[in-house]
């Protein structure tokens, strides 16, 4: 294929909508020489390409994208989520179905938090999603030791700075005290690097569990540590705005993570949003 040709979509557009990875990272696959387009090393990604072309990632062929498609996965404590780790700590690829597809986080865990994390094929809806302008507040569930009262949390709810970057305020809600633990209820807009964690030590309360139950509309509900379910066609049309796309398949259960992923049962939710 030339150069030239103005048919088609961007490269950068193309694979992450086929889901190889978000339109910035594959930039970066690019410039260090990762992808193969019609046999020739690419250089650039200002090129178009269709479905035509022979495209290779890293050694392994890409096809055209598939139709969008979003899970909900409760991601257990103790797993990284990323692709790989420098470290070589185990990540939640390793721990997903064999039967999914190449998937992408829309958002992400620390190691040491749980929750429900969206994973998606389609790289342009994980970038949307992902925008502090779409405004979807992240809900969770928040532990911390200490006997916290209401006042102590208003620096959070009008908005903090720590170490020199400004957190939007967030909601927080005491919802019951256990011995020496209080349980919260937090809701924040962006998730900046470990946001709640470093706000609460901010005013000298230290996270002991933090466990994500909403992010905007899709909600972690009856899923378990492990767990992935995904979520049916009508519901992505009705909370997104997407009017194009197919109709559901047959309903499945939720499938288990790997063998050895452990996680841990959170308490019981109540009245979760």
């Amino acid at each position: 294929m030339s150069m030239e040709n103005q048919t088609g979509d961007r490269i950068a557009k193309f694979l992450a909508r086929a889901g190889v990875a978000s339109r910035r990272e594959i930039e970066r696959m690019i410039a260090a020489g990762r992808i193969t387009l019609n046999d020739k090393v690419l250089d650039t990604p200002a090129v178009k390409v269709t479905e035509a072309d022979r495209i290779i990632v890293d050694g392994k062929p890409v096809g055209a994208p598939e139709k969008l498609r979003v899970w909900r996965y409760y991601k257990p404590n103790g797993l990284v989520t990323s692709d790989k780790d420098e470290k070589g700590r185990r990540t939640i690829f390793d721990a997903l179905p064999d039967t999914l597809p190449r998937v992408m986080t829309i958002g992400r865990l620390d190691l040491n938090s749980e929750g429900l994390l969206l994973l998606t094929n389609d790289g342009e809806l994980k970038r949307k999603l992902e925008l502090p302008a779409t405004g979807w507040v992240r809900k969770y569930r928040v532990r911390v030791n200490g006997y916290p009262t209401d006042e102590l949390f208003a620096p959070l709810r009008h908005g903090i700075t720590v170490d020199g970057e400004h957190f939007r305020p967030m909601t927080v809600t005491i919802d019951r005290q256990q011995g020496a633990n209080a349980w919260l209820t937090v809701g924040i807009t962006e998730g900046k690097n470990r946001e709640i964690r470093r706000a609460m030590n901010a005013i000298d309360l230290s996270v002991s569990r933090l466990i994500r139950t909403s992010y905007g509309p899709f909600q972690l509900l009856t899923l378990e540590p492990g767990e992935v379910e995904e979520i049916r066609m009508k519901v992505l049309r009705d909370q997104l705005g997407l009017e194009k796309l197919p109709e559901d398949p047959p309903a499945q259960k939720p499938r288990g993570f790997k063998k050895g992923a452990k996680g841990k049962h959170p308490p019981k939710r109540r009245n979760q949003t």
